[in-house]
Protein backbone atom coordinates (compact mmCIF):
# COMPACT_ATOMS: atom_id res chain seq x y z
CA UNK A 1 0.00 0.00 0.00
CA UNK A 2 2.96 2.05 0.92
CA UNK A 3 4.67 1.81 -2.31
CA UNK A 4 1.26 2.31 -3.97
CA UNK A 5 0.96 5.87 -2.75
CA UNK A 6 4.71 6.61 -3.25
CA UNK A 7 4.39 5.66 -7.17
CA UNK A 8 0.97 7.33 -7.49
CA UNK A 9 2.33 10.42 -5.93
CA UNK A 10 5.20 10.74 -8.27
CA UNK A 11 2.87 10.08 -11.28
CA UNK A 12 0.82 12.98 -10.27
CA UNK A 13 3.67 15.09 -9.75
CA UNK A 14 5.51 13.98 -13.24
CA UNK A 15 2.39 14.03 -15.78
CA UNK A 16 1.16 17.46 -15.39
CA UNK A 17 4.74 18.29 -15.85
CA UNK A 18 4.35 16.22 -19.44
CA UNK A 19 1.88 17.45 -20.54
CA UNK A 20 2.46 21.55 -19.25
CA UNK A 21 5.90 20.37 -22.34
CA UNK A 22 3.14 19.39 -24.75
CA UNK A 23 -0.49 21.39 -24.12
CA UNK A 24 -0.85 25.22 -25.04
CA UNK A 25 -3.48 27.68 -23.87
CA UNK A 26 -4.49 29.99 -26.66
CA UNK A 27 -6.71 32.95 -25.66
CA UNK A 28 -8.12 35.18 -28.48
CA UNK A 29 -10.90 37.41 -28.62
CA UNK A 30 -13.00 35.38 -29.63
CA UNK A 31 -12.48 32.60 -27.32
CA UNK A 32 -10.02 30.24 -25.53
CA UNK A 33 -8.51 27.11 -27.70
CA UNK A 34 -6.33 24.32 -26.17
CA UNK A 35 -3.30 22.81 -28.41
CA UNK A 36 -1.54 19.69 -27.71
CA UNK A 37 2.15 19.51 -29.64
CA UNK A 38 3.04 16.04 -30.85
CA UNK A 39 6.26 14.72 -29.71
CA UNK A 40 6.81 13.40 -33.07
CA UNK A 41 7.95 16.81 -34.57
CA UNK A 42 10.52 17.80 -31.56
CA UNK A 43 11.66 20.43 -33.42
CA UNK A 44 8.42 22.02 -33.96
CA UNK A 45 7.16 21.51 -30.39
CA UNK A 46 9.85 23.16 -28.80
CA UNK A 47 10.53 25.97 -30.77
CA UNK A 48 6.34 26.97 -30.28
CA UNK A 49 7.19 26.09 -26.25
CA UNK A 50 9.96 28.71 -26.88
CA UNK A 51 8.10 31.42 -28.23
CA UNK A 52 5.30 30.67 -25.79
CA UNK A 53 7.20 31.02 -22.66
CA UNK A 54 8.93 34.05 -24.09
CA UNK A 55 5.63 35.28 -24.58
CA UNK A 56 6.31 36.17 -28.27
CA UNK A 57 2.61 35.30 -29.57
CA UNK A 58 0.82 37.59 -26.97
CA UNK A 59 -0.80 40.23 -29.14
CA UNK A 60 -0.48 39.17 -32.79
CA UNK A 61 -2.96 38.82 -35.21
CA UNK A 62 -4.96 35.83 -36.85
CA UNK A 63 -4.16 37.53 -39.99
CA UNK A 64 -5.59 35.51 -42.71
CA UNK A 65 -8.47 33.67 -42.42
CA UNK A 66 -10.51 31.28 -45.02
CA UNK A 67 -13.12 29.55 -44.37
CA UNK A 68 -13.69 26.07 -44.97
CA UNK A 69 -9.68 25.96 -45.07
CA UNK A 70 -7.48 27.71 -42.25
CA UNK A 71 -6.85 30.17 -39.54
CA UNK A 72 -3.29 31.14 -39.33
CA UNK A 73 -1.67 33.53 -36.97
CA UNK A 74 2.08 34.35 -35.53
CA UNK A 75 3.37 37.49 -37.64
CA UNK A 76 5.23 39.46 -35.26
CA UNK A 77 4.82 42.69 -37.59
CA UNK A 78 1.31 42.50 -36.75
CA UNK A 79 0.89 43.31 -32.99
CA UNK A 80 0.86 46.85 -34.23
CA UNK A 81 -1.02 46.23 -37.24
CA UNK A 82 -2.06 49.00 -39.48
CA UNK A 83 -5.67 49.39 -40.85
CA UNK A 84 -5.86 47.52 -44.35
CA UNK A 85 -2.04 46.32 -44.37
CA UNK A 86 -1.21 42.69 -45.17
CA UNK A 87 0.44 40.73 -43.35
CA UNK A 88 2.03 37.07 -43.38
CA UNK A 89 5.96 38.04 -44.18
CA UNK A 90 7.50 38.80 -40.93
CA UNK A 91 9.02 35.94 -38.87
CA UNK A 92 12.31 35.15 -36.78
CA UNK A 93 15.81 34.35 -38.56
CA UNK A 94 15.64 30.58 -38.86
CA UNK A 95 13.66 28.10 -40.29
CA UNK A 96 12.79 25.18 -38.39
CA UNK A 97 13.79 21.24 -40.86
CA UNK A 98 9.94 19.88 -41.61
CA UNK A 99 9.27 17.33 -40.09
CA UNK A 100 6.96 15.02 -41.77
CA UNK A 101 5.12 12.48 -40.41
CA UNK A 102 2.36 10.21 -42.51
CA UNK A 103 0.43 9.60 -39.24
CA UNK A 104 0.30 13.61 -38.34
CA UNK A 105 -1.94 14.95 -41.26
CA UNK A 106 -4.02 17.49 -42.27
CA UNK A 107 -7.44 17.01 -40.42
CA UNK A 108 -9.56 19.11 -39.47
CA UNK A 109 -8.05 20.41 -35.97
CA UNK A 110 -4.78 20.18 -37.32
CA UNK A 111 -1.89 22.77 -36.28
CA UNK A 112 0.40 22.84 -38.81
CA UNK A 113 3.30 25.26 -39.42
CA UNK A 114 3.22 27.91 -42.27
CA UNK A 115 6.27 28.29 -44.72
CA UNK A 116 7.02 29.95 -47.74
CA UNK A 117 8.45 28.43 -51.29
CA UNK A 118 11.97 27.24 -50.06
CA UNK A 119 12.94 23.76 -51.53
CA UNK A 120 13.30 22.12 -48.72
CA UNK A 121 9.81 23.30 -47.20
CA UNK A 122 11.01 24.15 -44.04
CA UNK A 123 8.87 25.85 -41.86
CA UNK A 124 8.56 29.22 -40.52
CA UNK A 125 10.15 30.38 -37.37
CA UNK A 126 6.56 31.36 -35.60
CA UNK A 127 3.91 31.30 -38.15
CA UNK A 128 1.00 29.04 -37.74
CA UNK A 129 -2.28 27.52 -38.60
CA UNK A 130 -5.24 25.12 -37.47
CA UNK A 131 -7.23 23.66 -40.10
CA UNK A 132 -10.77 24.28 -40.15
CA UNK A 133 -11.17 22.31 -43.47
CA UNK A 134 -14.27 20.69 -45.24
CA UNK A 135 -15.36 17.32 -45.99
CA UNK A 136 -15.04 15.56 -49.05
CA UNK A 137 -16.13 12.41 -50.75
CA UNK A 138 -14.40 9.49 -52.41
CA UNK A 139 -14.78 11.27 -55.76
CA UNK A 140 -13.67 14.96 -54.42
CA UNK A 141 -10.37 13.17 -52.92
CA UNK A 142 -9.76 10.83 -56.28
CA UNK A 143 -9.71 14.71 -58.00
CA UNK A 144 -7.70 16.21 -55.22
CA UNK A 145 -5.11 12.88 -55.38
CA UNK A 146 -4.61 13.86 -59.02
CA UNK A 147 -5.07 17.66 -59.67
CA UNK A 148 -3.26 18.60 -55.96
CA UNK A 149 -1.43 15.72 -54.79
CA UNK A 150 0.77 14.64 -58.07
CA UNK A 151 -0.98 11.40 -58.08
CA UNK A 152 -0.04 10.32 -54.00
CA UNK A 153 -2.83 8.18 -52.76
CA UNK A 154 -4.42 9.09 -49.52
CA UNK A 155 -4.38 6.28 -47.26
CA UNK A 156 -7.62 4.86 -46.43
CA UNK A 157 -8.01 5.08 -42.87
CA UNK A 158 -7.28 9.45 -43.43
CA UNK A 159 -9.78 8.94 -46.41
CA UNK A 160 -12.21 8.20 -44.51
CA UNK A 161 -11.38 11.07 -41.74
CA UNK A 162 -11.54 13.39 -44.31
CA UNK A 163 -15.15 12.30 -45.23
CA UNK A 164 -16.39 12.11 -41.85
CA UNK A 165 -14.70 15.17 -39.62
CA UNK A 166 -12.82 17.15 -42.89
CA UNK A 167 -9.26 18.62 -43.16
CA UNK A 168 -7.67 19.93 -46.46
CA UNK A 169 -5.24 17.19 -47.78
CA UNK A 170 -3.95 18.94 -50.29
CA UNK A 171 -1.58 20.03 -48.04
CA UNK A 172 -0.27 16.62 -46.70
CA UNK A 173 3.40 16.04 -46.64
CA UNK A 174 4.10 19.49 -47.41
CA UNK A 175 3.66 21.72 -44.72
CA UNK A 176 4.25 20.09 -41.14
CA UNK A 177 1.50 19.28 -39.25
CA UNK A 178 2.96 19.33 -35.23
CA UNK A 179 -0.34 19.28 -33.31
CA UNK A 180 -4.16 19.42 -32.80
CA UNK A 181 -6.72 21.36 -31.28
CA UNK A 182 -8.41 19.33 -28.19
CA UNK A 183 -10.89 21.90 -27.12
CA UNK A 184 -12.02 24.96 -28.73
CA UNK A 185 -12.91 24.52 -32.45
CA UNK A 186 -15.93 26.40 -32.05
CA UNK A 187 -13.72 29.28 -31.43
CA UNK A 188 -11.76 28.17 -34.56
CA UNK A 189 -14.71 28.06 -36.53
CA UNK A 190 -15.94 31.84 -35.24
CA UNK A 191 -12.38 32.87 -36.41
CA UNK A 192 -12.83 31.78 -39.70
CA UNK A 193 -16.02 32.91 -40.07
CA UNK A 194 -15.10 36.70 -39.93
CA UNK A 195 -15.67 38.60 -42.62
CA UNK A 196 -12.60 39.81 -44.42
CA UNK A 197 -11.02 41.85 -46.92
CA UNK A 198 -8.88 41.09 -50.23
CA UNK A 199 -6.11 39.65 -47.85
CA UNK A 200 -8.13 37.21 -46.20
CA UNK A 201 -7.35 39.30 -43.35
CA UNK A 202 -10.33 40.42 -40.50
CA UNK A 203 -11.73 43.13 -41.37
CA UNK A 204 -12.54 43.31 -37.67
CA UNK A 205 -9.15 42.17 -35.88
CA UNK A 206 -8.74 38.98 -34.19
CA UNK A 207 -6.32 39.12 -31.79
CA UNK A 208 -4.08 36.39 -29.68
CA UNK A 209 -3.93 38.26 -26.58
CA UNK A 210 -2.26 35.88 -24.72
CA UNK A 211 -0.73 32.19 -25.36
CA UNK A 212 0.49 30.14 -22.10
CA UNK A 213 1.99 26.64 -21.32
CA UNK A 214 -1.20 24.89 -19.93
CA UNK A 215 -0.97 23.20 -16.54
CA UNK A 216 -4.03 21.52 -15.68
CA UNK A 217 -4.70 19.51 -19.11
CA UNK A 218 -5.68 16.18 -17.06
CA UNK A 219 -8.49 18.16 -16.03
CA UNK A 220 -10.63 19.89 -18.79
Amino acid sequence: MRLFLVVFAALLMILPAMGQRRTVKLVTTKGTIFLRLSDKTPQHRDNLIRLTRQKFYDSVLFHRVIEGFMIQAGDPDSKKAEAGKRYGSGGLNYRIPAEFDTSLFHKRSALAAARDNNPDKASSSCQFYIVQGKLFTDSSLNETEIRRMGGRKIPAHQREVYKTLGGAPHLDQNYTVFGEVLKGMEVVDAIARSPRDQYDRPKEDVRILRMRLHRKFLFF
